[in-house]
């Protein structure tokens, strides 16, 4: 389904270049960006598979690089030398983010936000025969913050582990290692359903801290692109949900048992 959407997106911006308001697009307007992504497996959200970025982030970025008449280079890497990489300037924009992550590195920094991409529900996962109140350890992936436990954590309440890699981390909460993990919990779906082959192995306990968010595009530099892309997403609602249906990132809630 993803190759399907892109090609019709890019065949779309071959065609016929639009403004993100509906207009022609001249050669003079058309230009390219760098567009800097987590180096990591958050599929379906997003993700990077030998070195080519994928997932609904791609493709809602290419159909709307596709219509405005903009030519979109994704440039993976680690979390936290993505962050880095914004405030410096040496990437255009960066994706995911939030106005809600990262406040205090931020402070200084004229930022600018889209609206939202995608919501996602950050919750715990934990074994089927795990009692909720005997958590002691919580997995995270690295420059990834806990934000719905973080009160607990700073009472030394929750000892926080962090794993650079999702599929190791829910593999560690399989073994017992760590107690549950804290992610997308439409990610986590797909890693136990496509990935670890082992569906409903982890169970999503929304009785435990969680939190509803959002995924943004965020710019230091070009927020008249933000501009045009937050009136693009309003002209293409339907296509746009229509795109989180075929991924299974429309109702993140959901997902998992409990």
């Amino acid at each position: 389904m993803s190759r399907i959407l892109r090609a019709g997106a890019l065949a779309l911006g071959g065609l016929l270049a639009c403004s993100p308001l509906g207009g022609p697009v001249s050669a003079q307007e058309s230009r390219s960006f760098v567009v800097g992504v987590e180096q990591l497996d958050y599929l379906p959200a997003y993700g990077v598979e030998e070195g080519a970025y994928t997932g609904y982030a791609r493709d809602l970025l290419d159909a709307f690089a596709a219509d405005a008449g903009y030519d979109f280079e994704y440039r993976p890497m680690p979390v936290p030398r993505l962050f880095a990489s914004l405030l410096a300037g040496t990437v255009d924009f960066k994706y995911p983010d939030s106005p809600n992550w990262s406040r205090s590195d931020k402070e200084g920094h004229e930022i600018a936000y889209s609206a939202p991409a995608m919501v996602h529900i950050d919750g715990t996962v934990v074994a089927r025969a795990r009692d909720p109140e005997s958590i002691e350890t919580l997995g995270t992936v690295t420059g990834f913050t806990a934000w719905a436990w973080l009160d607990r954590i700073d009472r030394g309440e929750l000892h926080l582990v962090e794993n650079a890699d999702l599929t190791s981390l829910i593999r560690q909460v399989l073994a017992g290692r760590v107690d549950g993990a804290y992610a997308n919990v439409a990610v986590v779906k797909h890693q136990l359903d496509t990935v670890l082959e082992q569906p409903d192995s982890l169970i999503y306990r929304s009785d435990l801290p969680f939190d509803r968010g959002t995924y943004h595009l965020s710019t230091t530099l070009h927020p008249e692109v933000i501009a045009a892309f937050d009136a693009w997403l309003e002209a293409n609602a339907e296509r746009v949900a229509e795109m989180q249906r075929a991924y299974g990132v429309d109702e993140p809630a959901e997902l998992l048992p409990r």
